[in-house]
């Protein structure tokens, strides 16, 4: 067997997966965490790119010898290096206000990319960046697992299922698309030539004694590796790569650009093996993460079986309402913004609210993806840390009336190692479907009480658009 390292960079914390591979075994263990905690300097809202780099450091040091090392991260965000390749300044985090209210006077930027509007997507906070210093000494923009890389190696480059989320990202070509970079005043020169997932990246520097280590492009946003850590053995299923986020939606040959697709917020993102990643982003259970922050609770298994005791779909919430996307007071906004006026009370209550909310959402998600695409779905696959709440896996099938397969927690690593092992999407899956337990879940027989459920939320939801 050979060993893999899988750099796994999440919102609030970062690890390094050792993984092994041989023909029929795929073994993985967690060598390193660390933290990853936003740091507000200035009245902005950063990521602390040097300490997840020095992380990343002492979590390789920790794997030992390896084949190879990818890296994974969230998308959109990135950092801007000056003429000597040096960064300049520490990269600002999504959840930033600064492109609060930042539109772009583009028609057809949707047509072009196929990206759903998100106002902290990479083309708005380069609109919000523009015309400052920064952004005019800058000569290269690299996305987070582009720049660990390029520390790692002194090689630059752009991977393109991350690239993907910027909107700057031609659909149909898959190159960044110059005129849309014309349209919005950013140098074409900003933007490194692109790898695709098992593309060299280059080797690891001989300066940070880990030996001649390659390093690989994966699927270097963390979706990407998601989805293609999927177990699915055929092509009819729905994935919700589930954790701060939920990535909800198929996976398709084509981008689906048309009007309808614009307008129920779905984005194309580039997948491993060149697949097109048809989804919708939901809130995620930044919602209950929020919420334990601020009750100070660490018993979330005590809350969960509080909450599972409840009558279902008794309080609803709007999961993407955008008063619930900065950080603050979670329960309370809830609360504010529950449907109906019928505000959850209390923290069982309130996390009854978010699960149920979240897989409405689902629901909603999954039938938008399959009525828009063509494509239709027998199962739903959950994966990633929300793969572990029974109850968000239970209710999802009672929502969307759809079995739901439920893991590999780790699919996001195991999808990154297999692409360094050299497999394809097909053997990919089907090497992690006969290694890793998978948990089913069989929709309930209370219907009913989900389809009046997703008619509430969706008229509340209409009614605040």
């Amino acid at each position: 067997m050979r060993a893999y390292a899988a750099v796994d960079l999440g919102a609030s914390s970062g690890r390094v997966i050792v993984g092994r591979v041989g023909p029929s075994t795929l073994d993985t263990v967690e060598v390193a965490r660390f933290g990853n905690e936003p740091v507000r300097a200035g009245g902005t809202l950063h990521w602390d790119i040097l300490a997840l780099y020095a992380g990343v450091l002492a979590g390789l040091r920790a794997a030992g010898p390896v084949e190879s090392v990818g890296i994974d991260s969230w998308g959109v965000d990135y950092g801007l290096l000056d003429a000597d390749d040096v960064l300049l300044g520490n990269p600002v985090h999504y959840r930033d206000a600064r492109t609060d209210g930042v539109r772009l006077p583009i028609a057809d930027l949707y047509a072009r990319t196929g990206v759903q509007y998100l106002p902290f997507n990479t083309i708005y906070q380069l609109a919000a960046a523009a015309g400052s210093a920064q952004l005019a000494a800058a000569r290269t923009l690299l996305q987070i697992p582009d720049l660990i890389s390029y520390w790692l190696t002194g090689e630059i480059g752009a991977e393109l299922t991350n690239a993907s989320t910027t909107q700057l990202l031609d659909a149909r070509s898959q190159q960044w698309s110059l005129p849309l970079l014309d349209a919005v005043g950013l140098r074409a020169s900003l933007f490194p030539a692109l790898r695709r997932p098992g593309d060299p990246a280059g080797t690891v520097r001989p300066d940070l004694g880990l030996g001649p280590v390659r390093v690989t492009a994966v699927g270097s946003h963390d979706t990407a590796s998601a989805v293609a850590g999927v177990p699915a053995a055929t092509e009819r299923f729905g994935y919700i790569s589930c954790g701060t986020w939920s990535l909800v939606g198929v996976e398709l040959d084509r981008p689906v650009l048309t009007e309808a697709s614009r307008l129920a917020n779905f984005t194309n993102e580039i997948g491993v093996g060149g697949t097109v990643r048809y989804l919708r982003n939901v809130m995620g259970l930044w919602l209950l993460q929020e919420s334990m922050r601020t009750w100070g609770s660490t018993d979330l298994d005590g809350l969960l079986a509080a909450a599972a005791a409840l009558p279902a779909a008794r309080w609803l919430v709007d999961p993407d309402d955008p008063e619930l996307l900065p950080p603050g007071d979670m329960p309370a906004r809830i609360a504010a913004a529950a449907v109906g006026g019928r505000a959850p009370d209390g923290p069982a209550q309130t996390v009854r609210c978010i699960l149920d909310s979240l897989a409405l959402a689902h629901r909603a998600a999954l039938r938008d993806a399959q009525r828009l695409s063509g494509r239709d779905i027998d199962v739903v696959h959950i994966v990633g840390g929300g793969s572990r709440n029974e109850l968000l896996c239970q209710l999802t099938a009672d929502a969307c009336g759809l079995p739901v397969l439920a893991g590999p927690v780790e699919a996001g690593a195991l999808g990154n190692i297999c692409v360094q092992a050299g497999l394809d999407l097909a053997a990919t899956r089907t090497l992690i479907r006969t290694t890793h337990p998978i948990r089913r879940y069989e929709p309930g027989d209370n219907s009913a009480v989900w389809v009046a459920a997703a008619s509430r939320l969706d008229e509340a939801v209409a009614g605040r658009r």
